[in-house]
């Protein structure tokens, strides 16, 4: 269909008014709550998306199964690493030709018309101006184009991108080893919690009645007024030691849930196993150069450092193409439906060499800074290493360290429960006052919640361990797996680190599939 168009003059001024229009009429634009509520219940069907729901008990196992296979965070860091998968596999394509194909139309509201003179002479050589070209035309080009130089930027930039895909799989192993050493220790919380919640509350219900006791004394005036406030500045101290216990507890729950995605208002209802707190001290004994080569091999810090060295050496590489000519090649097919050309429909062909000139100006100023991005991440990883292997020594030695504390709390609580039986077997015997007796069970309880938690101390501790040698559940396509065989391969892979087991180093292989 043609047109044409009248009045050009008009276009500009008409477009002007349009385009100021436009840009005024943009305004900020706030959610409305409805907008805000929809968004939230998206989110919150999202997040519930096929989670199996919660049974009877929770092993740690399943804890643990559960945080991998539903946690937030780490779906965020396995989107992440999809996001660069899908950036290498796009910009594979940029290593391509390019094949464009245009279309365009022109129109004038007034024919071309020109003169041509002698070159000898400077008089005109027609008799009269001449129309050379249609006043519209519609053309047509399908170009097939090929530069060397983006070639090989593009080469480079997939190099790099692979790496990123690596960098990217570190982050989530990372996260994942987090995630790991959060569920722990929040687990054994929940099972203090278990363990102490009838005994806090019968405690404190105990030392309230005590209380209520001596105030009454103290009124009747029975005894000296020195002697029931000693008594009750004793039972005070005794239920606030209780009620901050009992405090430090109540949200345990509320944390596995959200770490495991169970439905907050189901945290009451989770009820936990005990695991053996049987201890292992087979890796305060394995040999630390093992160790030491098990982390410099594995831990995901290091590793991600060695892989920016290494998109930093693509970099510099980058950056010495910038200084080669530029080659380039095109063929195209052009198409033009003006009347007055002979040939409408032509076949172009070249090629074309260009060197920025100036560009060897800048050239030792980049090479340069190339130079130095490289050394600094050589820099970054030899600190990586070092820190490593700091981490690791560390982590060794708080873990044996917790290790210790455990086994001392353990026989402390021992010595108060049995303690505490005998006062209360006194107190019925009427040798100790319920005093004495609320006191005693306030120490034995503070003695069992510290001996929880130096055993949760152990288990940070021996995720802290685990997390600096790089070891993780083998939970490769862990998205796809159900939910049960999940947890039977979380509990092979702690029952391995129980038994002390350095595992043997997979075989890395790159995101093209190639080892």
């Amino acid at each position: 269909m043609r047109f044409r168009i009248r009045n050009s003059h008009l276009i500009f001024p008409l477009s002007a008014v349009l385009t100021l229009g436009g840009c005024a009429s943009f305004k900020p634009e706030a959610l409305q709550p409805a907008e805000i509520s929809a968004i939230v219940r998206a989110d919150k069907q999202a997040l519930r998306q096929d989670v199996e729901p919660l049974g009877a008990q929770l092993p740690l196992e399943e804890a643990i199964a559960r945080a991998i296979k539903y946690n937030a965070e780490r779906r965020f860091k396995a989107m992440e690493e999809a996001v660069a998968q899908g950036n290498l596999e796009v910009g594979k394509f940029d290593m391509l030709p390019k094949l464009v194909a245009s279309a365009g139309y022109r129109n004038r509201d007034n024919d071309l018309i020109t003169r041509s003179e002698d070159s000898v002479t400077g008089q005109p050589s027609l008799s009269h101006p001449y129309i050379s070209s249609s006043r519209d035309a519609l053309t047509t080009d399908l170009g097939f184009s090929w530069s060397l130089l983006d070639f090989g930027q593009s080469y480079f930039a997939a190099k790099q991108n692979a790496d990123r895909v690596l960098i990217a799989a570190e982050n989530r192993r990372k996260a994942t080893h987090t995630l790991l050493q959060d569920v722990r220790t929040a687990y054994w919380r929940v099972v203090a919690a278990e363990k102490l919640g009838n005994n806090l509350r019968a405690a404190i219900q105990e030392a309230e009645e005590a209380l209520g006791d001596a105030r009454k004394a103290e009124k009747e005036k029975l005894r000296t007024p020195v002697e029931p406030l000693r008594y009750q500045r004793q039972l005070l101290e005794n239920i606030r030691l209780l009620e901050i216990i009992q405090q430090e507890l109540s949200t345990a729950r509320i944390e596995l849930a959200a770490l495991t995605s169970l439905p907050l208002s189901q945290a009451r209802m989770i009820q936990v196993v005990e695991p053996s707190s049987t201890l292992n001290t087979a890796w305060s004994d394995a040999s630390l150069e093992r160790m030491e080569e098990q982390a410099l091999l594995l831990n995901p810090d290091l590793r991600a450092s060695m892989y920016n060295a290494r998109i930093a050496r693509q970099e510099t590489r980058r950056a010495l193409l910038k200084l080669f000519p530029g080659l380039s090649f095109n063929y195209s097919h052009k198409t033009s439906d003006d009347r007055f050309l002979i040939n409408q429909s032509w076949n172009e062909a070249g090629a074309q060499i260009s060197f920025n000139l100036l560009g060897l100006l800048s050239a030792p100023a980049q090479m340069r800074l190339a130079d130095a991005g490289v050394a600094l991440a050589d820099q970054r990883r030899m600190a990586a290493q070092m820190a490593v292997l700091t981490q690791l020594h560390l982590a060794r030695q708080q873990y044996a360290n917790a290790t210790h504390q455990f086994e001392r709390s353990d026989a402390i609580s021992e010595v108060d429960n049995r303690l505490a039986q005998h006062i209360i077997n006194q107190e019925k015997a009427e040798r100790q006052t319920k005093l004495e007796r609320v006191s005693q069970q306030t120490a034995a309880i503070l003695s069992a919640l510290r001996r929880y938690q130096a055993l949760s101390n152990v288990q940070a501790a021996a995720s802290r361990l685990q997390a600096t040698l790089g070891l993780e559940p083998a939970i490769e396509g862990s998205d796809q797996m159900s939910l049960a065989a999940l947890t039977a391969a979380v509990a092979k892979s702690l029952k391995a680190w129980e038994n002390g087991e350095l595992p043997v180093p997979p075989t890395t292989t790159t995101p093209d599939g190639k080892e």
